[in-house]
């Protein structure tokens, strides 16, 4: 048995072990962890056992949540036990519980917060933001000057308390360490420490500062364990957010850090929403469902979810489950066409519907895309949206809200589907939502790419990573127009991608000299990248390779034969506040002073991690504002 079965363990568990062990037995518990797989064994009444050796047994005892929540449920047979390497070594290696899986947390300490010498200087470093590509130098390059994410930060009204303050701190300090010590070095002990940050944030009230340290938590062991699902570069932005959240707290502004989970849903009374599309999920970790994506009032955009254990057969099949929503009678299929009258309805923050006990709802007519309220999506210019989107991505958690356009199919262009928007808008690419060959994506949009000149209605999510790139969710017919789809009644002027086949029937009988029906003609020439011709990408590589190598990495990579490779095309190109914040991050890895002893002078991480920042927040807010001028 893996030691996938061993139950979730609670963050504070975890740090508490590793905190007792000696520094001789730190040493070997990256060692002893790996060791841990395939050990786990069930035991008796719902317990589980890791047998180290003939008279060494570790057993742990989760509560009724699943969880092991406290130090009295992992118990050790050895002499040494509680203060044993088996014991911190099977909770290393069991899963991090989730905050929802958490008993309620505690209110906040009351004492008066104590000075930190190593808290970082509110105006040292608060990165900056920067919102183009034609840059005016720092006063100081490598120092942040004005706190932000790539985004306007906004104030809220009330400071955090003094206990959040020193959460803050804390998470800034545990960061700072993490990142200098990259992948590479980045084992349990380097862990428990940012799990420890991350109990003082839950319990200062600040769930959103504790997601994020868990996040780099569990990245950097996917990352050790050369995870598939793990890529470097979501790594490196969970590491930005942590760093740029905690720097915002330590200087005693809340930011996005501060505030309700993701997943606090609130009363939101009656509510009257209108399907848009149907969205199917399929994970890693073979989970399987679908997202239908609805429109509220005042164009607030709402999702709701059935994603259970089940892989593809469950992302496929559940496009037509019965949505289990206040005893509604309705299936995906039809909320997505339909819409739903909702009394004590209940909302998250990012727009996710929960299906409460007093949740009552009741099917209504849903709208065409050619109706109000869902015509104005459509109607808005694509640039201006573009960027109300974007900026709304990253306060929602993470995903896009949707965007809406008109635009004409120009062919196919290498792996995706060149498009112009309609009333000379920019050339966009269309790529696929889910590349995965058993979902019809892929089908669907190379038949779409076989009728060059056709007129499309696409609804979908701008890709914030990619030049005017958009993953289309869902299709419709142009009103008014010619050459555009023709769907059947029953779809209601719509065609979800991921579920809806389209058929030869479907489109316009195209011209004469035209290719056959569903096949693509000629390559299209893809329009321009900004975001790829700009240099920008070395600093996205000497980012990342802090993240895998730590401080050390990117010292050595400075200190290659060409020093002027990595500035010298950044100025050539503009960029030079890139420029100056990549030399400063390289200088500032490798200062190491040392006395005449050979011994470190400043062996904190302090500096290294505002000068990582600095770099990380103007890359974000570069590319990002490459991002939004490529749909002009």
């Amino acid at each position: 048995m893996s030691t996938a079965s061993l139950p979730p363990v609670a963050p504070e568990v975890l740090a508490e072990a590793v905190e007792q062990l000696t520094a001789r037995l730190r040493k070997k518990l990256d060692a002893t962890v790996a060791e841990c797989a395939g050990r786990a064994a069930e035991g008796p009444d719902g317990t589980v056992e890791v047998r180290f050796g003939e008279d060494t047994l570790v057993t742990l005892r989760p509560g009724a949540s699943g969880a092991v929540t406290g130090p009295e449920q992992a118990v050790c047979t050895c002499l040494l036990a509680p203060r044993c390497l088996h014991r911190a070594a099977v909770l290393g290696a069991a899963p991090i519980a989730d905050g929802d899986a958490l008993p309620p947390a505690g209110p906040p300490s009351p004492e008066p917060p104590v000075s930190d010498p190593v808290a970082p200087d509110p105006v040292a470093s608060a990165p900056v933001a920067a919102g183009a590509v034609a840059e005016s130098r720092p006063e100081a390059p490598g120092v942040p000057e004005a706190p932000g994410v790539g985004e306007a930060s906004e104030v809220p009204e009330t400071s955090p308390s003094p206990a959040q303050v020193d959460a803050g701190a804390a998470l800034w300090r545990a960061a700072a360490e993490a990142l200098a010590a990259g992948v590479t070095a980045g084992g349990t002990v380097v862990q428990a420490e940012l799990l420890r940050a991350a109990h003082t944030a839950r319990l200062a009230g600040l769930p959103r500062a504790e997601a994020a340290a868990l996040a780099v938590v569990r990245g950097l062991r996917t990352a050790r364990e050369q995870g598939r699902e793990q890529r470097l570069s979501d790594l490196t932005a969970a590491f930005r957010e942590l760093l740029a959240g905690a720097v915002l707290l330590a200087s005693g502004t809340a930011g996005s850090a501060a505030g309700p989970g993701r997943r606090a849903y609130e009363q939101g009374g009656a509510l009257r929403v209108l399907g848009l599309c149907r969205e199917p999920v399929l994970s890693a970790t073979g989970y399987g469902g679908v997202t239908t994506h609805l429109l509220g009032p005042g164009g607030v955009f709402h999702t709701l979810s059935d994603v259970r254990p089940g892989g593809l057969a469950r992302a496929r099949g559940a496009g037509t489950a019965s949505v289990a929503l206040g005893g509604g009678v309705l299936d995906h299929a039809g909320l997505a066409r339909g819409g739903l009258l909702i009394s004590g309805a209940t909302v998250s923050a990012d727009g996710r519907l929960g299906a409460g006990r007093d949740v009552r709802a009741t099917p209504v007519r849903g709208a065409d895309w050619s109706e109000e309220p869902v015509a104005a999506l459509f109607a808005r210019p694509v640039r201006e949206a573009v960027a109300a989107v974007l900026d709304a991505a990253e306060p929602r958690g993470g995903a896009a809200p949707l965007l809406g356009c008109d635009v004409e199919v120009l062919g196919a262009a290498g792996d995706h589907l060149a498009v112009r928007v309609l009333g000379g808008g920019p050339v966009v690419r269309l790529r696929v939502a889910h590349p995965h060959p058993e979902l019809l994506h892929t089908a669907n949009l190379r038949r779409i790419g076989g009728f060059p000149g056709l007129a499309l209605r696409v609804l979908g999510r701008p890709d914030p990573d990619r030049a005017a790139t958009l993953r289309p969710l869902a299709v419709g017919p142009v009103p008014g127009a010619a050459h555009s789809l023709r769907l059947p009644e029953e779809w209601r002027g719509r065609a979800d991608l991921g579920y809806d086949r389209l058929q030869g029937d479907h489109f316009p009988r195209p011209a004469p000299d035209a290719a056959p029906d569903g096949v693509a003609g000629a390559p299209v020439q893809a329009g321009p990248d900004p975001l790829a011709d700009a240099p920008l990408w070395r600093v996205r590589r000497l980012l990342e390779t802090g993240v895998a190598g730590g401080r050390r990495a990117v010292a050595e990579a400075a200190r290659g034969a060409d020093r002027a490779a990595l500035p010298v095309p950044l100025r050539r190109a503009g960029l030079t506040v890139a420029a100056d914040l990549a030399e400063a991050l390289a200088a500032e890895a490798d200062r190491r002073p040392r006395d005449s002893f050979g011994r470190l002078k400043d062996a904190s991480s302090d500096a290294y991690a505002r000068a990582w920042l600095a770099s990380a927040v103007h890359l974000h807010a570069a590319e990002r504002s490459l991002v939004t001028a490529s749909w002009s």
